[in-house]
Formats: structure tokens, sequence, C-alpha cells
């Protein structure tokens, strides 16, 4: 199902009127969401300094809590760059939260619909116009009950391979300490503490040159993702799984396409 025409229309015309307002939107999330991070927790970065300080980049993490976009959006831009997210389409629906999202560019993402390759275009142009684009290859918050990664989505591997850009694996823990989703509690107190560990630019040199068939490009997703199940193990100090969790089986699955 293509997006509605009428919510088309409303973008747009939100855009028209705000997207030149960029500094000021950005200036209210920082205002925001920077109080918000330290009141909620004490942020470790380690590896911030693979953050390029300028050109495009694709960072690729896990995915555990609704508040992880807020997190890592502070994370990026105390790096001095300003992250792009793939979100939901259907926040583009709530009026102040629209606003925002357009200010900062940030890209709706049309699961399900006809509208699903646009999502993939915007990241495109975004990456070749020298944006950080911050992407969460689970596609949504993970259902593993442990935490660890599911298995990627491929438009991590899509992106990467069609752009020439460093594609940086990163793994962030703590977040669904604060709020866990799925079990719907929210634990403010006591303070906890949100360790991030970004890794250094993957090696896809193997995998550019050629038109990518459909075992390359799983096998760039899995590549990614994998490397951010590393990073996340580090932080853990446990051993990671040696398979994505596949949700649709109920248990650990294997590292094969979704």
């Amino acid at each position: 199902m293509a997006e509605p025409r009428s919510l088309r229309r409303q973008r747009r015309k939100t855009s028209e009127k705000v997207r030149g307002m960029g500094i000021f939107w950005l200036g209210l999330a920082r205002w925001v969401f920077y109080p918000l991070t330290h009141l909620l927790a004490r942020v470790r970065v380690r590896g911030a300094h693979n953050i390029p300080a300028e050109g495009s980049a694709l960072l690729v993490l896990n995915h555990v809590s609704h508040l992880d976009p807020i997190f890592d959006a502070v994370t990026v831009h105390r790096s001095a760059r300003v992250p792009r997210f793939m979100a939901k389409n259907s926040l583009w629906n709530l009026p102040l939260v629209r606003n925002v999202l357009v200010g900062v560019e940030q890209i709706p993402v049309y699961r399900g619909t006809a509208d699903a390759r646009k999502s993939l275009r915007e990241a495109h142009s975004g990456l070749e116009n020298g944006k950080v684009l911050v992407i969460y290859p689970d596609g949504t918050i993970t259902k593993d009950p442990d935490g660890w990664p599911m298995t990627p989505k491929v438009g991590v591997a899509r992106l990467a391979l069609a752009n020439d850009i460093p594609v940086i694996p990163a793994a962030r823990y703590g977040t669904r300490e604060i709020y866990d989703h799925y079990n719907k509690k929210f634990r403010p107190f006591p303070r906890k503490t949100v360790n991030y560990v970004i890794g250094e630019p993957l090696d896809l040199s193997a995998y550019r040159g050629e038109e990518p068939d459909v075992e390359t490009i799983r096998a760039v997703a899995n590549l990614a993702m994998g490397r951010v199940r590393e990073l996340l193990g580090e932080i853990r100090e446990e051993q990671p799984p040696t398979a994505f969790y596949a949700p649709a089986r109920k248990n650990k699955g294997t590292d094969g396409a979704a």
C-alpha cells in the first residue's frame, strides 16, 4: 500500500515551511536531548575518533530500546556531526514531532508499502551529500530476550555497497535498563550507565567493484551486524551468540537470509 496522497501533500507542505528552520529545530532537539540523557545516564564512549570529522559515513548500531535514537543522536552530535536517522513514517503524523524530523532532515521509512524504496533513495541522497547516517539493521527493537541482534535487514548492505564510504559498526549497552519496551518498564532511578564502543570502519574492498548479487548483499549485512554483535559482547563482557536471533522461529536462528 502506497503512502496516502493526503499525507504526502501534508509532508511536502510541512517540508517547505520547516526545512529552512533546520538550525532552530536542531537547537531545540539539543536543548531537550542533552539534559535528558544526562539526567538518565552517565554516557561512556570508546572509539569516538572512528566517526569521521567530515564526509559521509554509515553508522551501524544495535537496537534495544526506544531511547536508542536519543542517546545515539547526542553521542554522534558530541563528535561534531549531525546524524540522520531512518524512522517509522508514522511519526510524521504527529505535528510537533513531524516538524522536528523534517527540520533536521530525518528519513521516513515506509515498511511494507510501495514507497519502501523511497527511504533507500533518500538515504543514498544523504550519503552522497556528506551526511552521517545512523541505521539499525534489526529493523525494530530486537526481540531477543537477552538483547542480542536479530538477523539483519539487507538495506544496510545495499547502502554500504552503493556508496564508497566508511561503514562503522558500533554497539551501545544500557538503554534497555532504563526503558524496556517489551516489559513496559521505565526505571530512571538509580541513574544508569550507557556504554558505547565505536569500531573501526569495515573493510568491504572484497565486496565492492561489481554488481552485488543476493549472496553478496546478505554476506555484507551479516558481516556488519556480526561486528556489532562482537562489540556488544565486549561491552557486556560476555561471549556473544554465534548466530542471529530469528523471532519467526522463536529461537536462535542461523546467519541465513531473512
